[in-house]
């Protein structure tokens, strides 16, 4: 039987999972702990994880348990309780919690961390865990923890004076988990970045410093004051930090405006200052990350490739059959395998993976196509049940008829799509308008009801069943705010008639309603390039949300050591003779108390995050970081600068690196060769979906005239399940990574070294 005539066969059926075999028998010649070792290899490879874990059955076994995904989520768990103490500890957000109390946590999450630990040690050798750094760090960060704890503790209780300053260590637990790889990858940028970004801060400097040095002389001997009466550029250390922040463009023209006013000619000294070292020196810094962060993550994915290709040839190595160019896997091993790596795949999707491997339609597969069943898996495959309309069976008379297949086929028109997008623009103008109008309230109902109506329409063309499957989130999503629109325009209605005004939940309805303004965004391809894009990279988004909480995390500890219940806030209703100086006396007079800064405080840990945001936007940092130069001392500019330098110059740089190139592999590369392999065989078959006109835009892997199981003009039957390609999505960031650089990774790059070797060195920039 044909690949073809099988897959069909499976096609016309309901999908079922094949069972795995539970006991120690064979599959042919191999054994249950040939395929749970085979599958840990492909699952590795699947998700881009080096581990070197032993090969022993009873490992494996551990191996498995280890990265099971509630074990994962036990991990994340504790993490997040253990920062989150900080809510409780002093200077607490919810104060008037024991000591004891917090410390019992704390040193639960310490257990926790460690029998985790524990467990990665029973499943790879001895030595391979003490030379992995993370490992080393994870030990240290426990015992450190541990020892300030105690000592924090016993500090406390005897009524002495104690610091906290192993906090600082809580959030680089988030970067040493096996599973923070991603995380750590992100570091591994900035360290790799660093050296060439160090020769341009330090030539930056330079250039600030020399502008400074020339506006000591051009203006400290001239008398000029600044609005507050201060003298102006006499103070060298003064002007290096106005300058400095001038790079930032927060206190322009406000530094300039004393020069100026006295000599127009001044005016050249900062414009020149303003051209070399924000827009020259600044795009500088942004090259110089863009061109590191892509050689580096280049190298490092071509390193994660070839690491992954290895673990594929481990997993070939212990299913094949045969020896030297001969050698293959089976059909029958191959199936086990799949339903062992991914158990929920249904047989009809895993019959269809197999027709791309097997292409030959030998009943088995070489080396190379076995090296790419992690991508093909990893490419998301939308499986469905073909049924028909419910009104066919009912009434396939009327169903059937003439008027019936014109209503249908204008709702499958593109002029359909067009037409709502009119009157979803149109809907929105009516929004912002007075709805106080008798004419823009009465509007609503019309388009209440033509919302209806489209639902009503699309309900009968395609099948129900398919128009709300799991996949299809727009009518879900235009479903959701129709019925709620409409619930609360009549609630809303009857409440009126009732003498009672409220509009909240209306309110909230049209702010909804708005949404729908993204299908007529999508349906612009530029515009629908940026939304791709954005879909794309949001697992690294995500990964660069990490980083800037684990930075953020540390600033806020220090800060709030530093700075803690130096400011003071005090609400709006207060009388407190305080609140005009925010509780602090330093303060009278300062810009920071002019402008009612004094929230912006280190007493928390919620108000230290939202000022570490503050001063990431960068407006008026100068004026924060003032104000507790003026509470502590001049040096206190140092941790702010730092903060900028961190955050604002290096981290952002790196994440607008990543934006760049994610954009530019939108807007030049098409759809991997495998993704193109695995549609083309769908098309062969004759199992792919029912396309439309409206084919080609982000809409078409949502909206359910393209996922449309209902009726068909066609004169033959269609098979009963039917597939489609989700190919905007990646189930990982590496699967992005890999196509980002995919141009450049060969697939006959496969490394044959150390082939009696069961596992193999990490990639070179260290483990992932």
């Amino acid at each position: 039987m044909s690949s073809i005539e099988e897959a069909k066969k499976v096609s016309s059926e309901t999908p079922e999972h094949q069972p795995v075999n539970g006991d120690a028998t064979d599959v042919g010649s191999k054994t249950k702990d040939d395929f749970d070792l085979a599958a840990a290899y492909v699952s590795d490879a699947q998700y881009n994880r080096n581990t070197f874990f032993d090969t022993s059955p009873q490992a494996v076994r551990l191996y498995q348990l280890y990265n099971h995904r509630g074990m994962k989520l036990f991990i994340y768990v504790f993490i997040i309780v253990d920062l989150g103490l900080a809510v409780f500890e002093e200077p607490a957000l919810i104060p008037d919690m024991p000591i004891w109390a917090t410390g019992v946590v704390e040193l639960v999450c310490l257990i926790a961390f460690t029998a985790r630990l524990v467990h990665y040690a029973k499943v790879i050798p001895h030595d391979k865990f003490w030379m992995d750094p993370k490992n080393i760090f994870i030990i240290v960060i426990i015992s450190l923890s541990l020892v300030d704890m105690i000592t924090y503790v016993g500090l406390k209780t005897a009524g002495h004076f104690g610091v906290r300053w192993s906090r600082v260590l809580r959030p680089l637990l988030l970067v040493n988990i096996t599973e923070g790889r991603q995380l750590r990858r992100a570091f591994r940028s900035i360290r790799n970045a660093l050296p060439q970004i160090m020769y341009v801060f330090l030539l930056f400097m330079f250039s600030v410093l020399m502008f400074s040095l020339m506006g000591l002389k051009l203006f400290g001997k001239r008398g000029l004051k600044t609005v507050e009466g201060a003298s102006y550029f006499t103070n060298y250390l003064e002007i290096v930090f106005d300058l400095y922040v001038l790079v930032t463009t927060a206190n322009s023209p406000d530094v300039m405006m004393p020069a100026y006013n006295y000599s127009s000619f001044f005016a050249v000294f900062f414009i020149v200052y303003i051209l070399i070292n924000t827009y020259i020196f600044m795009s500088v810094f942004l090259a110089v990350v863009y061109n590191n962060y892509k050689k580096y993550l280049k190298e490092e994915v071509r390193q994660l490739v070839k690491a992954k290709r290895r673990k594929m040839l481990r997993a070939f190595g212990v299913l094949q059959s045969g020896a030297g160019q001969e050698s293959s896997v089976s059909k029958a091993h191959w199936t086990q395998l799949v339903c062992l790596v991914q158990p929920g795949i249904s047989s009809g999707h895993r019959e269809l993976l197999w027709s791309v491997s097997d292409d030959d339609k030998k009943g088995s597969i070489g080396k190379m196509a076995f090296v790419q069943l992690p991508d093909l898996l990893n490419i998301q495959v939308i499986t469905m049940k073909s049924r028909p309309h419910p009104l066919k069976i009912w009434l396939p008379g009327l169903y059937n008829s003439a008027g019936s297949r014109l209503v249908r086929r204008m709702v499958q028109h593109r002029v359909f799509v067009y037409v709502y997008d009119v009157i979803i623009l149109v809907n929105a103008v009516f929004i912002g308008l007075d709805e106080e109008n008798p004419l823009i309230s009465n509007a609503e109902w019309i388009f209440l009801a033509l919302y209806l109506l489209e639902i009503v329409l699309k309900l009968y063309t395609f099948e129900p069943r398919a128009f709300f499957n799991k996949h299809e989130f727009w009518n879900w999503f235009d479903t959701i705010i129709v019925v709620a629109a409409l619930i609360a325009t009549i609630a809303t209605s009857a409440l009126k008639s009732s003498g009672y005004t409220s509009r909240e939940i209306l309110d909230i309805v049209f702010i909804l309603r708005v949404f729908r303004l993204i299908r007529v965004v999508d349906s612009i391809q530029r515009f629908r390039a940026i939304i791709n894009t954005l879909i794309k990279i949001w697992p690294t988004i995500l990964t660069f949300g990490q980083l800037i909480l684990v930075v953020y995390y540390i600033f806020a500890m220090v800060g709030m050591e530093l700075f803690k219940n130096k400011i003071q806030f005090y609400g709006p209703n207060s009388t407190n003779p305080h609140k005009d100086y925010c509780g602090n006396p330093l303060l009278q007079g300062t810009a920071f108390a002019k402008n009612n800064y004094c929230k912006n405080n280190f007493n928390d840990v919620a108000s230290s995050f939202v000022l570490l945001l503050e001063l990431t936007v960068v407006n008026q940092w100068h004026v924060l970081a003032s104000g507790f130069t003026s509470v502590t001392h001049m040096s206190a500019r140092i941790f702010f600068v730092l903060f900028h330098i961190v955050v604002v110059i290096i981290i952002i740089n790196i994440f607008v690196a990543f934006i760049l190139e994610a954009f530019f592999v939108e807007y030049t590369l098409d759809k991997s060769d495998l993704q193109t392999s695995l549609e083309k065989k769908i098309e062969e078959l004759e199992l792919n979906f029912t396309l439309d006109e409206t084919e080609g835009n982000l809409v078409d892997a949502m909206e359910t005239n393209h996922d449309d199981l209902g009726p068909s003009q066609a004169p033959k039957e269609k098979p009963s399940l039917v597939f489609k390609i989700a190919s905007r999505r990646y189930k990982t960031v590496d699967g992005l990574l890999q196509r980002m650089f995919e141009a450049d990774l060969s697939l006959e790059d496969i490394d044959e070294e150390d082939e009696e070797n069961p596992n193999f060195p990490n990639p070179v920039f260290g483990a992932v």
